[in-house]
Formats: structure tokens, C-alpha cells, sequence
């Protein structure tokens, strides 16, 4: 393992996120907000150490990474640029502690969405670019990682999703950088439409931009504590709605469908499932309003609507307090949390294609039962599905339900209510941000928590935006011999 070539690529990333760091640090010079020396700190260490990663390790080839040194590369770049990218939040004059600053950069680059700050509509306006970038950058870094280098090393599934130009060898980098490019200018499109489309709907351009970041990645920063609905307007609602969708659809998809592959948006059974699920649950949702808490149908719509796709997408914006809409549809929202959208997105949760495998996975073992020597062949998307992919995401399904079973005793014993630990272990594992309850619901933060369920969180939205597999493995013995 050439643990040199590692730290090459990481000082790379190093560096360009402390570059990133020089759009709020103009912004808050220019408005002559005292913020812009706490990120004149943060571009500086940062650069310097990534700098210094590259000049010291320059003399390796970053050409034909192998396999073992995805995994190590992944899991360090990943907690690297968290860290660093923590390092604006806590110079800042809001006085948070290393722990605020690091849930907050892990919420941000994981496109989670949950946040420890309160009063951001009185934020300084360099620490909200910040954090809207964080998404922003995380959600390209999530699609090209499910896309281009998660299937190449067989996790959980995903090498299902394997892109024509993939292969079984060990060579993940040129691969991913064509893949990156071309998601890019898909990304850079979707981002700059939707801030046009958010300033017409009635946003200053200062929010249209932030919120454009924070939808398109489907992670849910919003620049005032009372989210989307500090707008009340339902054309701003309607825009974040179509945005959040076409955030949370596969990428691939879209790629296809410039190569003049039109219909593929219209027969990918993952796309077609997470429309049929996604308007199931709307149509339950405006049913229970309507007969059993009195809203009117066209309230009731709307609300459903845009509340319901903020927690498949796993975006969290929300327009309404869900807490008090009772019984039924907190458990409808807490089932939600942790779905998801669809492999190749930006999206969080378990996705769509797995609950998808293990529903045809349990349909055949019926079969067997009857049948006992019949053959069956898995399909998906008309492709056979092979054993191995079954047993992989059969194992990403056990351990989610391992880890969302552990990090809520151990938020329970940190001292959190029976609602709070729950909704929080499966709003942070699916990357959602928003739990139930008064504490970390819709209308509350995380601040409140004690520092230990922070660092547990913080460490649950990593493992699961990772794909579980990705941290495990480098706890294996296996893994480390040669």
C-alpha cells in the first residue's frame, strides 16, 4: 500500500477546498464582515498542509491506485477534508467548540443537512456561503464516488452500476475522472437553473444561490432557521420540489439521455419504483390531513407534497412543524428517512435499488419453498443480478440495521429521549438531517445535544454516506496483509 500516493491525492484535495475557501472570505471582506480573518486562518493551514502533502510526495505516480488503496484513500480524503473544512467554523466570531465546528463540516460535506447553528438569519453571510458550498461540493463528490469508484470495489451492491467504461481491473482514477467531468457540467447546469429559477420565484440572489447549492445536492442548509417556509410562497416551493427530484435521481440517467437515449428516464425500473413510492406516500399523507386533522385539499396537497419529497430525497428543507400531524404520519416520515433516493444521486438512505433486490430476493425464496428444484435467475433492469451482488446488499442491509441499533443506545445512554435517539441515529445514517420531536425536529437544531451524541452522529452520517463498507474493511485483518 503506498501510503505516499494517498497523501498526494489528499493534498491535492487539500488544496483545492482551501482555495474554495477564498469565495466567503472575499464575500465577507467586501461587506467588511470581521469573519473574512477566520477564513484567511483556515485557507492558510489548509493550504500549507496540502501544499506540503504535495511537495513531499510529488515524486510518486497517483497512476493505477489499486484497489486496497481505494478503500484507505476514500475513508482519509473523506475524514481530511471534514476536518479542515471545520477549521472556518471555529475561528469564527460565532464561538463554536471543535465539536460544533466538525458536526457541522461533517453535516455539510456529507449533504446530511443537520445543523447546531441557530439564528442564521443573523449569521454572517461568509459562514452561510460556507456551508451552502460544503453541500454543494459534497454532492458532486457523492455521485462520482457511487458512480465511478464504489462499484469497482463491490460495496454493498453497487457493483450492479458499473458504467460501460468500467472494468474488473484495478485502475479507479482515469475512470473517475471522466466520469466527474461530464457529471460536472450536469451538476454546474442543474445548479444554475435552479438559481435563476429561485430568484424569479421571488429569492434575493444572495438565497437563490445558497438554496440552489443546498437543493441541488439534496442537502437542506437553508439560510434562516424557519427553512423553506420562511418564504411562505408556494412558487418557491414548487422549485426546490423539482430540483430536490432531479437531485435525487440517478446521474447515469442523465448522461444517457444527452447521448439521445430519451426514454431511459422512463425505463429504469429504480427511477420508476422511487416516482411509484414517492407518490404513494403523498397520496396517504393528503388523505390523513384531509380526514383525520382537517386541512383543506389544496393545503393538504401542498404540504404533503413538498414535505414528503424533502424526506425521500433526504434534502430535510421543511415547510411545516410534521410533529404535530400526528401518529401516523411520524411513522410514515421515520419509515422515509432512511429510503432514500436512487443509486447515483445525491441522495442518502438505504436506495432504492436495494429494497428493490430484496424484495426480488424474498419473491424467489418463495418460489424455492414451492419449488425446491426450480431455477431462478435474479433480473434487474433485464440484467441478470448475480450472487454476489445479492449477498452484498443483503450484508449492507443487516449492518444498516446493526449500526442504526447501536448508535441509538448510545445516544440513549448519552442521556437523549426514546424520539430524539431514534429519529436522530436514522436522520443521521440516511443523511437526512431533521429527526422527530421537539429537540432535532423541524422546528429545532442539534445545538441543544451534549458533545458525545454530536461525535457519534457526526460518525454515523460518515459511515453511511461511506457505504458502511468502506470504513469496516480497514478494521479487517485480512485487509492489511499482503
Amino acid at each position: 500500500i503506498r501510503f505516499r500516493v494517498i497523501l498526494l491525492i489528499i493534498g491535492y484535495l487539500l488544496s483545492i477546498i482551501s482555495i474554495a475557501m477564498l469565495v466567503p472570505l472575499i464575500a465577507d471582506f467586501i461587506l467588511s464582515n470581521s469573519d473574512w480573518y477566520a477564513f484567511f486562518t483556515a485557507f492558510f493551514i489548509t493550504l500549507f498542509i496540502g501544499v506540503s502533502f504535495i511537495l513531499t510526495c510529488q515524486q510518486d505516480k497517483i497512476k493505477d491506485v489499486t484497489v486496497r488503496e481505494a478503500f484507505i484513500l476514500t475513508s482519509l480524503s473523506w475524514l481530511a477534508l471534514v476536518f479542515f473544512a471545520a477549521l472556518p467554523f471555529y475561528f469564527s466570531e460565532l464561538a463554536m467548540s471543535f465539536t460544533d465546528a466538525f458536526f457541522e463540516a461533517m453535516s455539510g460535506l456529507t449533504t446530511t443537512g443537520a445543523t447546531v447553528l441557530s439564528n442564521l438569519d443573523f449569521a454572517p453571510p461568509g459562514i452561510l456561503i460556507w456551508r451552502a458550498m460544503l453541500q454543494w461540493v459534497g454532492g458532486i463528490g457523492l455521485i462520482v464516488m457511487a458512480i465511478a469508484i464504489l462499484p469497482l470495489l463491490r460495496i454493498g451492491g453497487m457493483q450492479l452500476f458499473r458504467t460501460e467504461s468500467s472494468d474488473k481491473n484495478d485502475k479507479i482514477l482515469p475512470r473517475a475522472r471522466q466520469m466527474s467531468l461530464a457529471i460536472s457540467k450536469i451538476y454546474l447546469c442543474f445548479t444554475v437553473i435552479c438559481v435563476l429559477s429561485y430568484f424569479f420565484a421571488g429569492m434575493n440572489l444572495f438565497d437563490s444561490m445558497l438554496h440552489a447549492m443546498t437543493t441541488v445536492s439534496t442537502g437542506g442548509f437553508a439560510t434562516h432557521d424557519s427553512s423553506i417556509s420562511f418564504y411562505n410562497s408556494q412558487t418557491i416551493e414548487i422549485v426546490a420540489i423539482i430540483f430536490m427530484i432531479l437531485g435525487s435521481l440517478p446521474f447515469l440517467i442523465y448522461i444517457k439521455m444527452l447521448r439521445g437515449d430519451l426514454k431511459a428516464l422512463f425505463t429504469d425500473n429504480q427511477v420508476l419504483f422511487f416516482f411509484s413510492m414517492l407518490i404513494g406516500f403523498i397520496m396517504l399523507t393528503i388523505y390523513w390531513l384531509v380526514e383525520h386533522k382537517g386541512f383543506d385539499l389544496s393545503g393538504a396537497t401542498r404540504l404533503a407534497v413538498f414535505n414528503i419529497t424533502a424526506i425521500m430525497t433526504t434534502t430535510g428543507f421543511a415547510s411545516a412543524n410534521y410533529n404535530v400531524w400526528g401518529e401516523f404520519v411520524l411513522i410514515l416520515f421515520f419509515m422515509l428517512t432512511v429510503v432514500g433516493g436512487c443509486t447515483g444521486s445525491t441522495t442518502g438512505g438505504i436506495k432504492i435499488f436495494r429494497f428493490q433486490i430484496l424484495y426480488i430476493i424474498a419473491k424467489y425464496q418463495i418460489f424455492k419453498l414451492i419449488q425446491p428444484h426450480g431455477i431462478y435467475r435474479i433480473q434487474y433492469n433485464k440484467n441478470t443480478v448475480s450472487e454476489t451482488v445479492s449477498s452484498a446488499v443483503l450484508s449492507f442491509f443487516i449492518l444498516f440495521c446493526l449500526c442504526f441499533f447501536v448508535i441509538t443506545m448510545l445516544l440513549a445512554i448519552s442521556g437523549l429521549d426514546f424520539i430524539t435517539s431514534l429519529s436522530g441515529a436514522a436522520a443521521a445514517l440516511a443523511n437526512v438531517g431533521p429527526g422527530l420531536g421537539d429537540i432535532i425536529g423541524p422546528t429545532g437544531n442539534y445545538g441543544e445535544i451534549n458533545d458525545f451524541a454530536k461525535w457519534i452522529l457526526a460518525l454515523a452520517m460518515l459511515v453511511c454516506r461511506l457505504e458502511i463498507f468502506t470504513i469496516l474493511v480497514l478494521f479487517s485483518k485480512i485487509f492489511w496483509k499482503d
